[in-house]
């Protein structure tokens, strides 16, 4: 596929996201893609066969970005407490915009494939296998990897990994979850976030 190709995609998944961040991913269908990116329904489904397929690959570019923004400032020895703290303050602004959370798109959309017994790929799921568990995995592997940078360059100490890893991201997608049905006090996620660099910093 060419550039342009890649840029209509990468159009169509801009476009997707904002719905299924607004109306969850039950509620999206195609033809409401069609209308956000002002594409034929035969211009759409030249990329993308359906919306499980838009909203899988919508999870694929977010995690890759964001473990490659990661990696990146690693590779560059920018100080572990600068990099918290700018991921700790988008995840502050997250938790609390119900508005922009996919928390309840990513919940629909792997509960419905979990209920029929379909993997992400159309195929029979064993159970373990799932792309969200995957995406579990990746984000405890990222954070561990960058836990790990903190301790070696002596900016974080040397506690429990698994513990701080569980407490950061079940306690960010829990409340941002909340956020999207109920209005959230601005202390909850400060407190959490106050809770991760106390254990985390030197």
């Amino acid at each position: 596929m060419g550039k342009k190709g890649e840029e209509t995609k990468k159009r169509i998944r801009q476009k997707a996201l904002s719905l299924f961040a607004r109306k969850g991913f039950k509620s999206v269908t195609m033809k409401d893609i069609c209308i956000e990116t002002g594409l034929s329904r035969g211009g759409l489904y030249r990329y993308y066969e359906s919306t499980h397929q838009i909203f899988s690959e919508i999870m694929d570019v977010l995690m890759n970005a964001q473990d490659d923004e990661l990696a990146a400032k690693m590779e560059k020895e920018v100080p572990a407490p600068a990099i918290l703290d700018e991921i700790l303050g988008r995840y502050e602004k997250e938790m609390l915009d119900g508005s922009g959370s996919l928390s309840i798109a990513i919940l629909e959309f792997y509960s419905e494939k979990q209920s029929d017994g379909r993997s992400d790929d159309g195929g029979k799921d064993g159970g373990g296998d799932s792309k969200l568990f995957r995406q579990y995995i990746c984000s405890k592997s990222m954070w561990d990897n960058f836990i790990s940078y903190g301790v070696k360059r002596g900016e974080f100490k040397n506690i429990d990994r698994e513990e701080i890893i569980d407490l950061i991201l079940f306690s960010y997608q829990g409340v941002r979850m909340f956020s999207t049905i109920m209005p959230i006090d601005k202390q909850i996620p400060r407190r959490i976030i106050s809770h991760i660099k106390k254990a985390l910093l030197v």
